[in-house]
């Protein structure tokens, strides 16, 4: 069988398209090793739009049900099927899995995601989730009045950071460099608060706590001297990592790896694949935004698929 439409992925983007798709009666796979994407790792989502609060557990669940409420005659679902490689044939698409099978489609819509470069120093592992957190727009308020530090000295850690000002007691921002790499506009702006410290040179050697977060430690590669700072909260920005590697070769990546699209459409570089979500080259990374990429997406495949 020829699939008009092969989505890959089942976070918020891959979800989205794959009811949107159902609805509009394309025929559709959905190829997931899981629903939820970076949502499973949350304690605790209080920014998903019409849900005040909402664990991300559970709202993997219910993204996973929402999607079999459209499973039948327009939608097959294949959860737990990981894709390695996509091919050209004829005009069409054919979709690899690592258990043995393939799939061909007339279009793709890539919505794999990414995941959030880890710190790795001591102790970050350990309060993972107890302290050590990586999405301020998600984490931030549990931190109101309180003391935190954020890691990285991009856009993502100087955006971060201003986020943070609104609930935090203090927020100091450490860099490993001599230098920030965020648009110096945006470093002028918020180092400019007065709750706001940025410290340059400053590579983290752990993280310390009890139950919780207490405090982390970092070395001062000016003076090769080891400092402490007291906070409850770390919040890391040092990057991200797209699941993109399956399709290098068919579609152009960005310098991080990442999928470049057309922002009017999610369109690709390649006629016939799209891309949604964390794995394409966008600025913003939420579960809302994903959302509506797919969406938008799944609008420009219908129009392509039906005008062909």
């Amino acid at each position: 069988m020829t699939y008009e439409l092969i989505i890959i992925g089942g976070g918020p983007a891959g979800t989205a398209a794959a009811v949107y798709a159902a609805r509009k009666q394309l025929s559709t796979l959905i190829i997931a090793s899981e629903f939820g994407g970076q949502s499973n790792v949350s304690e605790e989502i209080y920014n998903w739009i019409g849900t005040p609060a909402i664990s991300g557990a559970n709202l993997a669940k219910a993204f996973e049900t929402h999607v079999k409420e459209y499973e039948g005659e327009f939608l097959v679902i294949k959860k737990g099927f990981f894709v390695e490689k996509i091919e050209k044939k004829d005009g069409n698409f054919v979709v690899k899995t690592s258990q043995g099978e393939s799939f061909e489609g007339k279009s793709v819509l890539i919505t794999t995601g990414s995941g959030r470069r880890k710190l790795s120093v001591l102790g970050a592992a350990e309060f993972d989730n107890r302290g050590v957190v990586y999405c301020a727009s998600c984490d931030g308020p549990l931190f109101s009045g309180q003391d935190v530090v954020v890691i990285g000295g991009g856009n993502a850690g100087f955006e971060s950071a201003a986020q943070l000002l609104a609930y935090a007691k203090s927020v100091t921002l450490l860099h490993h460099g001599d230098m920030f790499k965020a648009d110096p506009v945006t470093v002028k702006k918020v180092l400019a608060h007065p709750k706001m410290t940025g410290i340059l040179n400053a590579e983290v050697t752990s993280v310390k706590g009890e139950k919780f977060v207490t405090g982390i430690t970092y070395k001062d590669k000016m003076t090769n001297t080891e400092k402490e700072l007291a906070v409850v909260g770390v919040f890391v920005e040092i990057g991200q990592i797209p699941n993109t590697k399956f399709v290098e070769g068919l579609v152009e990546f960005d310098e991080f790896k990442r999928v470049k699209i057309d922002p009017w459409t999610q369109s690709t570089t390649t006629e016939g694949v799209w891309a949604a979500g964390d794995c394409s080259n966008i600025r913003y990374h939420q579960n809302n935004i994903a959302a509506g990429d797919g969406v938008r997406a799944l609008e420009d495949i219908y129009l392509w698929l039906r005008a062909k």
